[in-house]
């Protein structure tokens, strides 16, 4: 009896020993605890995979399985981690509404937009888009909770990277086949916010907008490897002006954000800098500077949507409005330098945000070095009772009235027309005369015979760009492919400079201001449109028919 009460004492004993000294785990069951929801998340994004749309490219099929295995293992290893080692990671929830209200007025530009952007019956890119937004949702979600328990830090949720994935998406997304890239820019853009700090105001803060960030790295690496035909860049860019009044529509889901987080002066002033500078260069040179308005419809959106992030800009009133400013001349200067080199002329609203993320530490300095009330003695503190920002909206929205009036926002422009362009090039206006050959080679691409016959005898001329005869000869033979009589003439003769109107399937390419679809319009509107374009022969047609 004594024996096994001895025995019973030491095993007692035994197990009260630590599970270290025994050998035993003390829970030998894995605790997902909060991994359930990056495990949660990344299982939906499997799904996503399965579904008709990413499985209709096997390309884009296997970026998302890529996706899924890449957070999968990193979650993973993470959860084992915090088992052996015993840390635990959390969540801080926040819901701001800088966050979830621009996510709601970006999603209305997508609703607008999209709906008007039909290149063929039934198809509309920006929807068939959605299933890849979301899908980028998801892998930032669980992209930005692994990286912040890697860095041992607890992760705020809440609606933060939706209005991140939606700006990208404004303005860049890669064609299905190359569609493994998006997810690459998306995970650089939150490195670059997790990583790229500095102290400011007593606090670390990123430094740079994270879509901006991501958009200005890959927009540079898309200019040097020539490589813009991997995306629909060009295709968002041109297509805006698609939606009826977008100008208008885009200037009052302005006023939202506006009206919320006080950035009316960094948009405002972006604004009326690029609208001071177009106006000064259209009156010397007698052309636009841009190509179709006075300001492109998608720098109006970035100005709204892109350059205005409150972390990321300056806080103080004339800060702002420096800032605001030199975005301005910052997209001027782009669009020239972009176009000087031959690099599509779209990134200039991108390329420039990054530069400024990183002057505002330096205008913030230079602000606060400026005695400016004194220095104007126009502007005392207790105006309008602190309502300051409403002030700067009323005097926005009187400026953008102003504009809308005479013609510099939505309607037709100038540009639009090919026989302006054509009669600036005869003129020898600046520019001109490349603008025209970007224009027909757009038009020609496109298969607008009129346009390729053009072009074929601008380069069998050679007074415009340098003689080409075997170009010229590729351009006629393309034409008179298209049944253009006059493009057959000259394939036929070498010394032939043979030219004819547009027929009907040419003005219904070469109105499209922007890709607008015109097969079913009537053919008197169309020669109506095209006698507003300054068409003469079209004009001609609609007296002969009254």
């Amino acid at each position: 009896m004594a024996s096994k009460a001895k025995t019973r004492n030491i095993k007692e004993r035994s197990s009260a020993l630590p599970a270290a000294t025994t050998g035993v785990s003390p829970n030998p069951l894995v605790s997902l605890g909060n991994f359930k929801l990056p495990f949660a998340l990344t299982f939906g994004l499997g799904i996503l995979a399965l579904t008709p749309r990413i499985q209709s490219n096997e390309t884009l099929a296997w970026s998302f399985i890529a996706a899924v295995l890449f957070l999968g293992i990193w979650c993973g290893y993470l959860l084992m981690q915090s088992n052996r080692e015993g840390e635990k990671h959390t969540f801080d929830l926040s819901l701001r509404p800088q966050h979830y209200i621009q996510a709601l007025v970006q999603l209305s530009v997508y609703v607008y937009w999209g709906y008007y952007w039909e290149p063929s019956p039934g198809w509309r890119p920006v929807y068939d888009h959605t299933l890849l937004i979301l899908g980028q949702i998801i892998f930032a979600y669980v992209f930005s909770i692994l990286l912040s328990w890697s860095r041992h830090q607890n992760y705020t949720l809440g609606f933060g990277p939706i209005p991140i994935i939606f700006s990208v998406n404004l303005f860049l997304w890669f064609r299905d086949d190359w569609f493994y890239i998006q997810f690459l820019m998306i995970a650089l853009g939150f490195m670059g916010k997790e990583y790229f700090r500095w102290q400011r105001e007593g606090r670390s803060v990123h430094i740079f907008n994270p879509s901006a960030f991501a958009l200005g790295l890959f927009s540079l690496v898309l200019i040097l490897t020539n490589t813009t035909h991997l995306t629909w860049g060009q295709e968002i860019a041109s297509t805006l002006t698609l939606a009826p009044n977008i100008y208008v529509f885009l200037f009052l889901i302005g006023l939202v954000v506006m009206y919320f987080f006080a950035i009316t002066l960094v948009a405002g002033m972006a604004a009326i800098s690029l609208f001071g500078l177009s106006a000064l260069y259209s009156s010397f040179s007698g052309v636009p500077y841009f190509l179709d308005s006075e300001i492109p419809a998608a720098v109006f959106l970035g100005l709204h949507l892109l350059v205005t992030d409150p972390s990321t800009s300056p806080r103080t009133p004339l800060g702002k409005t420096f800032f605001g400013v030199l975005y301005g001349f910052g997209v001027f200067l782009f669009y020239n330098l972009l176009g000087v080199l031959g690099a599509p002329t779209f990134y200039d609203k991108l390329l420039c945000v990054p530069l400024l993320n990183l002057s505002v530490i330096a205008i913030d300095k230079a602000v606060r070095s400026i005695d400016f009330r004194n220095l104007l003695n126009v502007w005392k503190d207790n105006w309008l009772s602190g309502r300051a920002n409403l002030a700067h909206m009323f005097v926005w929205v009187i400026v953008f009235g102003s504009m809308s009036f005479l013609g510099k926002t939505d309607g037709k422009h100038t540009g639009d027309s090919l026989p302006f362009w054509q009669q600036a090039c005869d003129d020898s206006l600046p520019n001109a005369c490349e603008r025209l050959v970007q224009l027909e080679n757009t038009y020609c691409t496109d298969n607008a015979a009129w346009a390729c016959n053009e072009l074929g005898l601008l380069y069998r001329q050679g007074s415009v760009v340098p003689r080409d005869d075997a170009l010229a000869t590729s351009y006629f033979e393309q034409s008179c492919e298209l049944k253009f009589k006059a493009a057959c003439i000259n394939l036929l003769n070498s010394n032939s400079i043979a030219r004819d109107d547009p027929h009907e399937l040419d003005l219904r390419l070469l109105l499209r201001e922007g890709g607008l679809n015109l097969m079913d319009v009537p053919l008197g509107d169309l020669y109506v449109k095209a006698c507003g374009h300054n068409w003469d022969f079209a004009c001609q047609k609609i007296q002969v028919s009254l």
